[in-house]
């Protein structure tokens, strides 16, 4: 079995800052490509970005520049750190990753339960 854990939402004031980590564990062969997305009510999911194994990312064109994701591999964690955050902002924020679970096995999408942002203005 493997599992995704979000953490760290909370409410936080206009222009402040928040990190969310995303930690994986379980049956765990390797974690590749780790993303973050984020639904606010009656809106789709959208991408925020995501970061590949060799720590190469890619983010929401609206969002490059205020949020940064890192991974720390030995841990099959990753963070999304977000600055100068907005009302907007507010979602609930989730986790995805692709998993290989054993050598052989293919990669996997999991999901995460997702952690809520609020931002008060």
């Amino acid at each position: 079995q493997v599992q995704l854990v979000e953490s760290g939402g909370g409410l936080v004031q206009a222009g402040g800052s928040l990190r969310l980590s995303c930690a994986a564990s379980g049956n765990i062969f390797r974690v590749d490509v780790m993303g973050w997305y984020r639904q606010a009510p009656g809106k789709e999911r959208e991408f925020v970005g995501h970061i590949s194994r060799d720590s190469t990312t890619s983010y929401a064109d609206s969002l490059k520049g205020r949020f940064t994701i890192s991974r720390d591999n030995a841990k099959n964690t990753a963070y999304l750190q977000m600055n100068s955050l907005k009302p907007e902002d507010a979602a609930a924020y989730y986790c995805n990753a692709q998993i290989r679970q054993t050598r052989w096995s293919l990669l996997r999408d999991y999901w995460g339960q997702g952690t809520q942002v609020t931002v008060s203005s």
